[in-house]
């Protein structure tokens, strides 16, 4: 009988990993006694990066507005979380720098808060007309530049696959103990994330984020839509701010600044009071549906 060589004892105990994190949907469940710990709430642009503006205010301003307002509701609402933000006055901020103040807190939500706007579009026109040297009359051109001031709505964005190599160093850095024991390396007999065999489990844990990620960004647009928003819907873009989460991570664009109906919403007291809560009732609802 030919002898089959014994398969190394982490590497049986990798499969088996493997097999139940790949039958479990909900990753998280895996975790012993999971739960939302830690919030970082980013506001949008700030500082030298603020261009972005309606007819009277900037999107950098209304981001930070609505994120300390959110910071405030949920520590109110939740107190066993901590909030974290960003910033919290005209500060600039780099993209990098925003999540990786979400890993290094080893944040279990990430949350940025933008405005949409609508980009400045060129239009040729008939100003008029006059007559070319034969006595014709032909028309005389000029362009408009101006942005669609109609678009209204609100979508929130996850991060795209373009960029889900990005999250491989947060990922084993900070957040690889959410999926497995506190003292996995003794557990699983020197599991090491860098090893070949490991990668699996590496892929889970990414496609794990994109999940939550997901889930949460459908629970903010739900909450939206109950209050009767435009609904854009959930989109996955190779946002830099986004790439590198360590964590479930969305961005949520609040309502288009270009609008003047929306502008005037994202500043009222009204405006800001219900998008507050729709994100705090979204928070929550996820809270509930990964906590064990």
């Amino acid at each position: 009988m030919k002898n089959i060589p014994l398969l190394r004892s982490n590497l049986i105990l990798t499969t088996i990993i493997c097999i139940v994190l790949s039958l479990n949907i909900d990753n998280q469940a895996f975790a012993q006694e999971y739960k939302i710990k830690t919030i970082v709430i980013d506001a949008g642009h700030g500082g030298k990066d603020g261009s972005t503006r309606g007819q009277y205010s900037t999107e950098k301003d209304v981001a930070l507005k609505t994120a300390i307002r959110l910071a405030k509701l949920i520590e109110d609402s939740l107190k066993d979380v901590q909030v974290i933000l960003t910033r919290n006055d005209d500060t600039f901020v780099p993209l990098y720098e925003r999540i990786g103040i979400a890993n290094k807190a080893k944040a279990d939500l990430f949350i940025s808060i933008h405005c949409n706007d609508m980009p400045v579009r060129a239009t040729r026109y008939i100003s008029g007309y006059t007559r070319n040297k034969k006595g014709k009359k032909v028309p005389v051109y000029k362009t408009r530049y101006a942005k669609s001031t109609s678009t209204r709505g609100v979508e929130t964005f996850v991060s795209g696959s373009g960029r889900v190599n990005e999250q491989d160093d947060a990922i084993k850095r900070e957040n690889a103990s959410i999926f497995l024991e506190d003292n996995y390396k003794e557990n699983y007999d020197g599991f090491n994330p860098d090893d070949p065999e490991s990668a699996i489990i590496l892929s889970l844990m990414k496609n794990t984020f994109r999940t939550q990620s997901l889930k949460l960004a459908k629970y903010v647009q739900d909450e939206y839509v109950a209050v009767g928003r435009i609904n854009r819907g959930v989109q996955e873009k190779s946002l830099a701010v986004l790439a590198r989460a360590g964590m479930p991570a969305i961005l949520t664009e609040i309502g288009f600044i270009s609008n003047p109906e929306e502008e005037d919403y994202i500043n009222s007291e009204d405006g800001q009071q219900e998008i507050t809560k729709c994100l705090l009732k979204a928070i929550e609802a996820y809270k509930t549906s990964v906590e064990i």
